[in-house]
C-alpha cells in the first residue's frame, strides 16, 4: 500500500490521545508525540473494511493494559473501536525507551557517527513495531507502513511515565 495524502478520504484527519492514560514525557519525548501526530496527520494511510470511507478521526487510551484504538467519521460519528493486547509490543517499548533516551543524550554529546549509529537501532525497533501493530490491525483496518510507524509512537507516549 503506498502513502496518499489526507485529501483522499482513505486517511486519517485528527488523531487524540486519552488525556487520562497519557503521562507527561521528557522535552524530547513531547516533540517526538507532537511530531508523530502532525506527521501522520499530514501524510497517512487509512481505510475501515466494510464501512463508507473516511475521512477518519481516531482516538488512542489505555484500559486496562490494553490500547483502545477508537475510529470514528469527520463529523465524529462512531465507526468502530478495537482493543489491543500490548503483550507482543512490551518488550520492544521498553528496549525502544531505552534507546531512545541514548539518542536523546547522543544528539546533544555524541559524534555524528555514533548519532546514526543509536539512530540505526532506534529505527529497528520503529520497524519491527510498526510490522506487528500492522499485523495485530489486519482485516480491522488497513493502514500503510508509515502509517503504523507513526502510530507506535503514539503507542509507545501512552506509556510514558510522568
Amino acid at each position: 500500500m503506498s502513502d496518499v495524502s489526507t485529501s483522499n478520504k482513505q486517511c486519517l484527519v485528527g488523531v487524540t490521545l486519552d488525556e487520562n492514560s497519557l503521562g507527561r514525557g521528557s522535552p524530547d519525548q513531547e516533540h517526538e508525540r507532537a511530531v508523530a501526530i502532525y506527521d501522520l496527520i499530514e501524510r497517512n494511510r487509512f481505510v475501515v473494511p466494510e464501512h463508507d470511507g473516511g475521512p477518519y478521526l481516531a482516538h488512542l487510551a489505555m484500559v486496562e493494559r490494553r490500547l483502545v484504538f477508537e475510529v470514528k467519521g469527520a463529523d465524529g460519528s462512531p465507526v468502530v473501536t478495537h482493543h489491543l493486547s500490548l503483550s507482543p509490543f512490551r518488550r520492544i517499548i521498553k528496549d525502544y525507551e531505552l534507546i531512545c533516551e541514548s539518542y536523546y543524550a547522543a544528539i546533544r554529546t555524541a559524534t555524528p557517527t555514533q548519532i546514526e549509529a543509536i539512530d540505526m537501532g532506534r529505527r529497528g525497533l520503529h520497524d519491527e513495531a510498526a510490522h506487528i501493530l500492522a499485523e495485530r490491525l489486519a482485516n480491522k483496518v488497513e493502514i500503510d507502513f508509515d502509517t503504523a510507524r507513526r502510530l507506535f509512537t503514539l503507542i509507545y507516549a501512552l506509556h510514558w511515565k510522568g
